[in-house]
């Protein structure tokens, strides 16, 4: 008998448990965080959707790409202008975008100096910002989305990571809750890309495959990012924020719940850390239940019927130990499996839609 590596152990369980496969959902879902991945067009999407019994798709990145073209124009507005018009004017009630406004920069993470602002001064970069937002809203955006760079990988003119809680960036956050309209905040990754590559770490696959997720040389600590992100939010009582992947620590969700009792302008959204959520399915029912006005439906991963079904199932059912999509789209062979949560029809409503209309305006679910 040869020995197997690590990758090519895929145990096939034997267990033999009863099987709920929801084809669509109970209820009328908002996908309250995901990407438009490729250029996928809006009818095989909808195809998509509808057969999950999914009724509206927002792209919380609609203009992200390359920052600027050889003229200084900057391309990532023409990519949310595309976006608006080939899926969300045509489809007003099925598709919905964020923007990133002047975060947008995913090439130079030299954040303060671009073709519009050569100098990099920081106050008259935020005043660019606060255009560009208003801008994108009176275009048809609904909010603004911020990413794991900030704090990661944007840096200052000197070379320095610039911080979450940075105030110079406040009077951003301030005119968006001046606006009325969420900031979605994505800080920081999971605890494991923060910790060394080797036997010990639970995502030692996951970093293998994908060794650019791991921070482990990061200037700020997984702990010192969160702490930083939750003086932001508290410094801005009037904004709302949506915390991506349930605050980003869903392995510690009494963590979580502190962070909610706290700020009670926050909600977060649990895209991607169904892996997370599903193997601690009676800490993550009772979260679910206390916390059921604070949470948005997110799947941050392709448009697929397949994805979707998996999420109602972990949503819906009390499923025992089946397989999930994970970070890479692998099926089949997961780090471990997951259990249903076997959610309340009151509960399953809001976490569906009702969270979504209350919190983002200028959404619409159809009847």
């Amino acid at each position: 008998m040869s020995e197997l590596s690590l990758r090519e152990f895929r145990p096939k369980s034997l267990l033999h448990v009863p099987e709920h496969l929801p084809e669509k959902a109970r209820y009328p879902v908002v996908d309250a965080h995901n990407h438009l991945f490729g250029d996928r067009p809006a009818a095989e999407m909808l195809a998509a959707m509808d057969a999950a019994g999914v009724a509206v798709f927002l792209n919380v990145t609609g203009n992200v790409s390359l920052p600027f073209d050889e003229t200084g124009y900057s391309i990532r507005r023409r990519e949310l202008d595309v976006y608006l018009e080939g899926w969300v004017r045509p489809h007003p009630r099925r598709f919905s975008c964020f923007t990133m406004a002047e975060f947008a920069r995913w090439e130079d993470f030299t954040l303060f100096k671009t073709p519009e602002n050569p100098s990099g001064d920081s106050r008259q970069w935020v005043d660019l910002c606060i255009q560009r937002l208003e801008a994108d809203l009176a275009a048809g955006a609904l909010g603004l989305k911020i990413t794991k760079e900030l704090g990661l990988r944007f840096r200052d003119n000197d070379g320095s990571t610039i911080r979450v809680d940075d105030e110079r960036l406040f009077p951003i956050w301030k005119r968006a809750g001046e606006l009325g309209v969420p900031v979605l905040i994505h800080v920081s990754d999971p605890v494991g890309f923060f910790l060394p590559i080797d036997a010990a770490n639970e995502h030692y696959l996951t970093l293998c495959d994908a060794p650019g997720w791991s921070f482990l040389d990061s200037p700020f600590g997984k702990m010192e990012l969160l702490a930083q992100r939750d003086r932001l939010v508290a410094a801005h009582p009037r904004t709302r924020f949506q915390c991506a992947h349930v605050a980003n620590l869903p392995e510690d969700l009494a963590y979580v719940a502190r962070f909610l009792e706290a700020h009670p302008n926050a909600v977060v959204d649990f895209s991607a850390r169904m892996d997370e959520l599903g193997r601690q399915p009676f800490t993550a029912r009772d979260f679910f239940v206390r916390y059921q006005d604070r949470i948005l439906f997110g799947t941050d991963m392709p448009c697929d019927p397949a994805v979707y079904r998996c999420y109602f199932r972990f949503l819906e059912t009390r499923d025992e130990y089946f397989e999930y999509p994970d970070y890479v789209g692998r099926w089949g062979h997961s780090r471990w499996r997951i259990y249903g949560l076997g959610l309340p029809d009151k509960v399953l409503k809001k976490i569906y839609f009702k969270n979504a209309l209350r919190y983002i305006p200028g959404l619409e679910v159809r009847a």
